[in-house]
């Protein structure tokens, strides 16, 4: 971990139909992660949020209409992430939807060699042709490894942001047809919750971090919905049979003892849905686990 770092909100709701995760930045915050990353050494500053479109003031019919939009703020998102690069910081981003991975991952991708860890429910791996909804929070990953029309796939640059090879997607339960194709035919590694169950966590987190092995820097991109919503429940796309509360502290401590952890996206949190802020509030311990918080 290094011992700076920086937290910027993304309150984005342009990529999903379900009103309410652009309230995430807030409710992590409110649970606490400015003081509980304090209290774990790290110098830490608030970068406040990132400006972000109005909803309302967007076409109405949303989906790929929200392009511009989500391009624009992804754009943003980039340069808040170089500039937390370029004052040797760790960006701590707060979504907001994932589509904001297409600015967090990107700004992360711009130095060495990154592997990226998608720890979702979703596959995030759809492109306009394969997607059931036409919502941009389910293309990220997609567009991110070089899938998709140009605009999402060169959002930050041209040409694919990250190889498959360093690309590890954990937790999933839930593929539409069509991106389970697209998955097949890749080289992206991906490991379904029927593999956790089958063989445990902590085997999982460490096949997972042999398959980044050659990456210099990693990129932690959590969705709060990887989480099984017993545990979880603030999240606008649920699906049961997630990772337990334990599993997942479990997953951020493995990943947090490879040394390479450089960036972060937490991202989904819907307090609407929320019972007394519980989703947020767990959010901010898997973040401490994740920066190097441990029992002892």
């Amino acid at each position: 971990m290094k011992s700076s770092a920086c937290i910027v909100g993304v309150p984005m709701d342009l990529g999903q139909s379900r009103r309410g995760v652009d309230m995430g930045p807030s409710a992590i915050r409110y649970a606490g992660l400015d003081d509980r990353l304090r209290r774990l050494g790290c110098r830490l500053r608030d970068c406040g949020n990132v400006e972000t479109p109005v909803r309302d003031a967007l076409p109405a019919e949303g989906g790929l209409a929200y392009l511009p939009a989500v391009m624009e703020t992804a754009e943003r998102v980039f340069q808040a992430g170089r500039a937390a690069f370029a004052a040797a910081e760790t960006p701590i981003f707060l979504g907001g939807d994932h589509s904001i991975a297409l600015g967090t991952v990107g700004a992360a991708a711009a130095d060495g060699k990154l592997g990226v860890l998608w720890i979702d429910a979703h596959a995030d791996f759809n492109t306009p042709e394969t997607s059931p909804t036409g919502n941009l929070h389910g293309m990220p990953l997609a567009a991110l490894t070089g899938r998709g029309i140009p605009e999402l796939v060169e959002v930050v640059g041209p040409g694919p942001t990250i190889a498959d090879v360093n690309t590890v997607v954990l937790g999933v339960r839930s593929v539409d047809p069509g991106e389970r194709d697209l998955l097949r035919a890749s080289e992206v590694s991906v490991f379904t919750m029927r593999e956790v169950d089958e063989s445990g966590i902590g085997r999982i987190a460490r096949r997972a971090l042999e398959r980044l092995e050659d990456c210099t820097s990693l990129h932690v991109s959590l969705d709060m919905d990887s989480l099984d919503p017993s545990q979880a429940p603030g999240v606008g796309t649920p699906v049961p049979g997630g990772l337990t509360y334990r599993e997942a502290h479990l997953l951020m401590e493995i990943i947090a003892s490879s040394g390479k952890v450089q960036s972060i996206d937490v991202v989904e949190i819907n307090p609407i849905l929320d019972h007394s802020n519980r989703t947020a509030q767990i959010a901010v311990e898997l973040v401490a686990s994740l920066l190097g918080q441990s029992i002892l």
